[in-house]
């Protein structure tokens, strides 16, 4: 039988009462978020230079009339000031207290969110909101723990001094997180010193020990993204004879060599040859169809990120869950918190997330059907249902009308709020983890690599293609190319010095996650047959294109395509090692000579 769900608590009907209180008064809550914001902001020199000046600096109605909608690349010049320690008033009336490193690139470099401490407060409040949606779902969380795998990332500081990391390293060393206050909804069960710790080998090793030897309280598995869940379950799928002979010994292994790290997880050990015994059958076992309800076998869901790019990881995650559900609690990114998923329980297709109206100002940009936008601007309460925006940011910390990127569609409404759905990220062709690249990239990179490597041996590219393969763990770039070749034979060291190059010419998100995370496997070029491409044109005008417009694809999604290509490929390739990256980004060193006028 079911369990019978306890009484909510107090602090469970405050935070549901405030998400029904803010919905029904969206338009009312908007109007003064955008008050505050201009008040608090008032000095700033940025509204100065748009025209609001004197009284005009708190009034929203010159703010619509007079500030420009933007995209990073604007704001990008007084972004750098701050970076390069002008403290004066540029955007925030605030101090910036650090940047957030944004997954987004620009100019090849992660992009540079201002943010100030109370923006701290904000996110802490979109988090307080989660459980006590969640527990109308899923009753009686309070009575074990969850595995979530957190883990933080490399930091930087600018020549001014700030730091600037990922928004969920900044969090997860906050004392938001590092000193919460007890909460039985909340227990996970990974110590805080093995989150914190920045080796991500040992962390991920401490975090999976711990999981296991606690299999039998935890209740709900996870992590941020849903790429990163399933590396870890291919990280226990390598290690597990390892962390099997801990549980039994009671000990950590050698490689965990952090003796804060070993202290933390050593207070939660003890021998258990038992569970260690039941682990190994388990793990042993030919297939790991369901091994998370095997494993933990009273998980009752998985808590990731499955939208957007993550979507093409849901096949595997239903392998190792068995059919457990998937829940998307929450939408979030560098520039701000946005809103959370009131009905956690639905089919990923169907996540739907409800803007919170204080976590700032929000506007959007009408998406026609063919793909354009408007320049008239519409307010969050005005939105209509099944229509696509994208999505326009004011916030506290000092953006203002910021295109954040994101396609979303209006799927229904909480009170006055609308809820959307995520259509896209708005330029984007690959992505595997957190990286983001985009054709006009890739289309560069695959052009350097052609000239610098290839022309040589009187060879050329004809056409290519390329695809995100997630079936290998973890996934990789995947690119098809078919080539006219010279009377030299090309060696196949020079296209794996082809992959290698490619890799060197994308964005510093990606070289991370190959070369640090390695969230992402070697870059591969798969050599096709002559004539490949043609008959790709001919699938896609058997399909509908337009024979005097078709253009062959840069970059495709798993079928017809794929398999179309998979059946005439003669030859692979891998990059034989990862790309250069250092943590410290070179952005705003390579930028300084325009924030000096050029000097």
């Amino acid at each position: 039988m079911p369990e019978a769900p306890k009484s909510i608590p107090e602090e469970h009907r405050r935070a549901l009462a405030f998400i029904d209180e803010v919905t029904a008064n969206a338009g009312e809550v908007q109007r003064r978020v955008l008050t505050e914001i201009l008040a608090q902001n008032s000095a700033a020199e940025y509204l100065h230079r748009h025209g609001l000046t004197g009284q005009s600096v708190g009034d929203p109605e010159a703010f619509r009339r007079l500030v420009p909608v933007v995209s990073y690349e604007d704001v990008q010049p007084d972004i750098l000031r701050i970076a390069h320690g002008d403290n004066s008033p540029i955007l925030s009336g605030c101090p910036i207290s650090e940047f957030l490193t944004s997954s987004g690139t620009s100019g090849g470099e992660r992009k540079l969110m201002p943010t100030i401490d109370d923006e701290l407060d904000r996110r802490s409040l979109l988090y307080s909101l989660l459980m006590p949606v969640m527990n109308q779902f899923v009753p009686n969380l309070d009575s074990g723990k969850g595995m979530y795998l957190l883990f933080v990332k490399s930091e930087a500081r600018t020549p001014g001094g700030l730091l600037a990391r990922p928004v969920l390293t900044s969090y997860y060393k906050s004392r938001h997180f590092v000193e919460r206050e007890h909460d039985p909804f909340n227990v996970y069960t990974s110590p805080t010193e093995a989150i914190l710790f920045p080796d991500s080998y040992q962390s991920m090793y401490a975090q999976l020990l711990c999981g296991l030897a606690q299999n039998a309280e935890v209740l709900r598995v996870g992590a941020v993204f849903a790429s990163g869940f399933i590396r870890a379950i291919k990280f226990l799928e390598k290690h597990w004879p390892r962390l099997c002979r801990d549980i039994r010994n009671g000990t950590v292994d050698e490689e965990v060599t952090d003796p804060a790290v070993r202290a933390a997880v050593q207070r939660i050990l003890s021998p258990d040859p038992e569970l260690a015994n039941r682990l190994e059958a388990e793990c042993s076992r030919e297939s790991w169809r369901g091994i998370i309800p095997r494993l933990w076998p009273n998980t009752k869901y998985i808590d990731v990120i499955v939208t957007g790019t993550m979507a093409q990881y849901i096949p595997t995650l239903d392998y190792y869950g068995n059919g457990l559900p998937l829940t998307c609690t929450m939408y979030a990114s560098s520039e701000c918190y946005f809103g959370l998923n009131l009905n956690p329980l639905c089919k990923p297709s169907e996540v739907a997330y409800t803007l919170i109206p204080t976590m700032g100002y929000f506007e959007f940009l009408p998406v026609t059907s063919d793909g354009g936008r408007s320049e008239q601007l519409v307010d969050l309460v005005d939105v209509k249902l099944g229509e696509d925006y994208e999505l326009v940011v004011t916030t506290y910390a000092g953006l203002y009308r910021y295109r954040v990127g994101d396609v979303l569609r209006v799927t229904g409404f909480k009170n006055r709020a609308p809820q959307f759905s995520f259509v896209r990220r708005k330029n984007v062709a690959l992505s595997i983890d957190s990286d983001k690249t985009d054709e006009v990239e890739l289309q560069a990179a695959v052009g350097k690599a052609v000239a610098d490597h290839l022309e040589a041996f009187g060879a050329t590219v004809v056409e290519y293609t390329s695809y995100a393969d997630t079936a290998t763990i973890p996934g990789h770039y995947v690119l098809y190319w078919e080539l006219r070749k010279g009377k030299t034979v090309v060696p196949a060291a020079v296209f794996e010095d082809c992959c290698l190059a490619i890799e060197e010419s994308l964005n510093s998100v990606y070289r991370q996650g190959r070369a640090a995370d390695r969230s992402i496997g070697p870059l591969e070029i798969r050599v096709v047959e002559e004539g490949s491409f043609d008959k790709l044109m001919d699938y896609a005008i058997s399909q509908g294109a337009s024979i005097n417009q078709y253009k062959a694809p840069r970059c495709v999604r798993p079928g017809p395509v794929v398999e179309l290509m998979e059946a005439r490929v003669k030859e692979s390739y891998f990059s034989p090692k990862c790309p250069k990256w250092a943590p410290g980004s070179k952005l705003w060193i390579e930028k300084e000579k325009s924030v000096n006028g050029g000097m």
